[in-house]
């Protein structure tokens, strides 16, 4: 299927923002990756503010398309499924060189500066959290978590754990925090 020339900007944005950030992602700069010309980019996009949001609707996509695949497979048991999506995120950003989340990396950077950032990505965790905690409730009504546990509080723990992680793993371009705070954190919760 042939790239429209608003999905070559989102694509390669989206790589430039992980690598780069925000304030370092220069529009000539991803005008030249994608060989768009200035008039494209702003046909598609009112400024760099609305390109970056758009970019971050695009990676929810993929988001929330690892969620459907993970917790939506149901030969696995909840918590291997809520695992399976972390190891899934874990392969993507080993494939992009560990850097990392795009949400953690852009919310760290902007989430002091802007409010409209700051509030868009925190939806975006807020949903991902919404998914995590129907998953974990259902492993806590079959018994692998404690039945006092708090499934919302519980997938609030790991995506806040993940995160983390995720900042180590950018630090030192390597897994080892994302495999230690998996191995830890399941662990941890599972029923014994």
């Amino acid at each position: 299927m042939a790239s429209t020339t608003k999905q070559r900007l989102l694509d390669t944005g989206l790589s430039m923002l992980l690598k780069h950030g925000y304030h370092d992602l220069g529009i000539q700069a991803l005008l030249e990756a994608t060989h768009v010309p200035k008039g494209s980019f702003y046909h598609h996009f009112t400024n760099k503010e609305d390109f970056a949001l758009q970019v971050i609707d695009e990676y929810m996509q993929e988001v929330h398309a690892g969620l459907d695949a993970s917790l939506g497979d149901s030969r696995l048991s909840p918590l291997q499924r809520v695992r399976a999506f972390f190891e899934l995120s874990r392969e993507k950003y080993r494939r992009e060189g560990y850097m990392g989340c795009l949400l953690g990396g852009l919310g760290q950077e902007l989430a002091g500066v802007s409010e409209g950032f700051r509030r868009r990505i925190q939806s975006c965790f807020v949903a991902i959290v919404d998914r995590l905690t129907a998953c974990l409730e259902e492993a806590r009504q079959r018994g692998e978590i404690d039945r006092e546990a708090d499934p919302r509080e519980l997938a609030d723990l790991l995506l806040d754990c993940w995160e983390g992680a995720a900042l180590r793993s950018r630090l030192k371009r390597d897994p080892a925090p994302l495999n230690a705070m998996l191995d830890f954190y399941f662990t941890a919760v599972v029923t014994r």
